[in-house]
């Protein structure tokens, strides 16, 4: 009997060492971490016009890179099969402003959110009268049209005065800065980009009307990695690195918790 459970043990431990989760172990040994991105999705990885790959995550994955050992590997993909790219060996994970939902953790094994992303409200920056989103009722509100805004619109507690449409946010900005807005309802990341360009133009509102937080995305057996990471971007922030990424693309530092 002893001699069949010693046999057992030993098969169990074989299968078990054959699915053990190597995964950080096979990046540190490759020297390097594969990521997914789409590559124009501004501000958080796109490219400019001489061909650069820039942008919050971009900055924000070399700096754990190097502060890991590793050499970071972009790997630019159609975003409509970005998950079935990265669990089929394409990289090692997405990272690029991907919105933790639960369809999704259903098929990657995400990180804690770094940034909360999400519906916010833009207004000129020497505003008074608002005080949040919730001060919005009988005001001109401007956003993109198709957007997430336009469902944002029902989480309101009292309704604008009008609503008005545009091709896209720049133009709802344009009519924001000139008077022919009161506000306007805005993607979190797309809005404070676009006042770290602007300064002294505009102001985010506080609070999130939506929240859409941001992961980055592993394979779901790939736990090692995933916390190896994890434990980097805390880090990071802990000792203000991150913060510095968000204040040179975002004007501020949008990655403190406490904020959200």
């Amino acid at each position: 009997m002893k001699k069949i459970m010693m046999a057992v043990f030993c098969v169990m431990a074989m299968v078990l060492t054959a699915h053990a989760d190597n995964s950080w172990e096979r990046v540190q040994k490759a020297g390097k971490l594969m990521i997914g991105l789409d590559d124009a999705f501004a501000p958080m990885g796109y490219r400019l016009e001489d061909g650069t790959l820039v942008g919050f995550d971009v900055d924000a994955a070399e700096a754990l890179g190097e502060r890991m050992g590793i050499a970071i590997e972009w790997h630019p993909t159609a975003w409509d099969g970005v998950i079935h790219s990265l669990n089929s060996g394409k990289f090692d994970c997405i990272w690029n402003g991907m919105t933790i939902t639960p369809t999704r953790a259903e098929q990657v094994n995400f990180t804690e959110p770094y940034i909360m992303d999400g519906q916010v409200v833009v207004v000129r920056f020497n505003e008074t009268r608002f005080a949040s989103y919730e001060d919005l009722g009988g005001m001109v509100v401007g956003l993109q049209k198709g957007s997430s805004a336009l469902n944002a619109l029902q989480a309101l507690p009292e309704a604008p005065r009008d609503v008005r449409e545009y091709a896209d946010n720049p133009k709802a900005l344009l009519d924001l800065e000139s008077g022919r807005l009161d506000a306007v309802i805005i993607d979190n990341v797309v809005g404070r980009d676009a006042i770290s360009k602007r300064i002294g133009r505009y102001k985010v509102l506080p609070g999130f009307i939506t929240k859409e937080p941001f992961g980055v995305a592993f394979r779901k057996a790939e736990h090692s990695l995933r916390n190896r990471v994890q434990a980097e971007l805390d880090a990071m922030v802990a000792d203000g690195t991150l913060g510095l990424i968000s204040e040179k693309w975002f004007g501020e530092n949008i990655v403190d918790k406490a904020s959200w």
